[in-house]
Formats: structure tokens, sequence, C-alpha cells
């Protein structure tokens, strides 16, 4: 049985799913909740739903489709978009998510990942951190759905967010972003490689073989995508798919994938109540 895990991003827009290449260009790609019953029909390992302007409005995410998805899916379910405060978290956990994404709050403020810890446990707080690569290899966090540079270096933000309670850090390459072209390697691994909790690679996956770099190459825990699962062919048709565990296993060794695992999403709703 693989110990790793594949995990679906949908980016929330109002009620619609759209995808982005480099944070840009957005297409809608259809409904989130008939998204989240596809990937739930092929027993995907976890889905990420993050509501992309929920910070620029100045609100968190959508509560009726975050409960929906939940009371219609059995995967592990992680929410995330314009979360501010601990009661913004228990929002989306008492509606169903199993775990809350914070980007920009966290970067600005880590005691709200210090806070939500303490109240929730560090299983439940996963942290997004958005990068893109600059001049003479150096990289650049960047927050507000990727339009805001901060000047902070990856690595020492992911290592701050990791003391303030982070359980997992979720990073994601803009320049990659639904290029399909495959992961930012380096990158992923000087920032999976520095830290002692688990790294979720997202940004540029296009093939199986792309999934497998980010963990052997790159050093992830688990690897995420958008388009890989949510667009066919050169014209980027969009059909939803996750690829097959044989096609997963003729790329992936179990034995030598990383063991750097979050708790059991079974028992976060225990821990939490």
């Amino acid at each position: 049985m693989r110990k790793f895990r594949v995990i679906p991003v949908l980016l929330l827009r109002n009620w619609g799913l759209e995808k982005s290449i480099q944070f840009k260009k957005p297409k809608y790609v259809g409904c989130p909740i008939n998204a989240a019953r596809v990937f739930n029909n092929h027993n995907v390992d976890e889905l990420i739903l993050l509501d992309i302007i929920a910070t620029k409005e100045g609100r968190g995410p959508q509560i009726e489709v975050v409960r929906e998805i939940a009371e219609e899916s059995f995967m592990p379910f992680s929410v995330g978009g314009g979360i501010h405060d601990v009661d913004g978290m228990w929002g989306l956990l008492n509606a169903g998510a199993d775990r809350v994404v914070v980007n920009t709050a966290a970067i600005e403020n880590p005691k709200l990942i210090h806070d939500g810890a303490e109240r929730f446990g560090r299983q439940c707080m996963v942290v997004s951190i958005d990068v893109r690569h600059k001049h003479r290899g150096s990289y650049e966090v960047f927050t507000h759905a990727g339009t805001k540079a901060t000047g902070l270096d990856p690595v020492e933000t992911a290592l701050r967010l990791e003391e303030a309670g982070a359980g997992e850090i979720f990073l994601t390459s803009i320049d990659q972003d639904g290029t399909m072209n495959g992961y930012d390697i380096e990158i992923t691994r000087a920032v999976a490689d520095a830290l002692t909790i688990p790294l979720i690679a997202c940004g540029g996956a296009g093939s199986v073989e792309h999934l497998a770099q980010a963990v052997y190459e790159g050093h992830a825990s688990a690897v995420a995508a958008g388009a890989f699962f949510l667009f066919y062919g050169p014209r980027r048709t969009v059909l939803i798919t996750y690829p097959k565990d044989e096609d997963l296993q003729k790329h992936f060794r179990p034995e030598e994938i990383r063991t750097k695992d979050p708790e059991e999403f079974v028992d976060i709703k225990a821990a939490r109540l």
C-alpha cells in the first residue's frame, strides 16, 4: 500500500471552480460540488479547496460550499482562503473540513497558527506558502493570492511557521502553476529538507512522473496539483480525472517514500470535540 498522498486542489471563485496559469488567465472548469463527487468516487487521498477571492473580499471561504462537499464525500478535506482568526477556523472545521489552510494571515501573523494549534491541534494547521523565483537562484514569498511581494525567504518563512505550530507546509511555485511542465524541484527540496513537518508540493504537475520527481528529487511528503486533474490534451479540455494505482506504481516505490506524514485524519474530529 502506498504511503504518499496525491492531492487535487480546487480553486473556488464564488460558486464556480477555475484554474489559472501562474496565478493569471483563469479558466472556468465547473461546479465544486460535482468535482468533489468525481474525486470522491475515485477514492482520492485528500482534497484541498481554496477560495481564491476570499482575502480580497475580506471574508472567509463559503461555508455552504464547504458543508455540502463535506456531506457528500468521505475523503479528507482541507479548506483555505480568507482565514484571519481562530473563530473562522472553527467555522470551517464545524462545517466539515478536516483541516484549514492559511496563507496571507499566517505569514503576516504567525501567532494565528500558534493559537489555532493550541485550540485544535497542529495536525489541523496547514500553512500555504506561494513563492516566485527571482534572479540568481533566490526565491521570494508572495501573499494576497500571489499579488504582494513580501521580501521574505521561503525556507526561513517555513521554519518560522513550523515553530509557530504548523502541522504541514503547502508550497506552491507561482512560476510553475498551471504550466504542467513539472514542479520547481530546487525550492521544493530546499524547504522540505529544512523542515521536520511534512511538505506538500504544488505547482506544475503534468504527469505521474512529475509527481514522483517531487517526492524523490524534491523530497516532498505529498504532491498536489490542479491542472493535471482537471484538463486533458493540448487544448486543455476540461476532464476531471485521477491517476489509477497501477499508473502511480510505475513511478513510485512505496518503501522509499519519505514518511513524514501528518497524524491520521480519523483522529482529527475527535481531537477537536
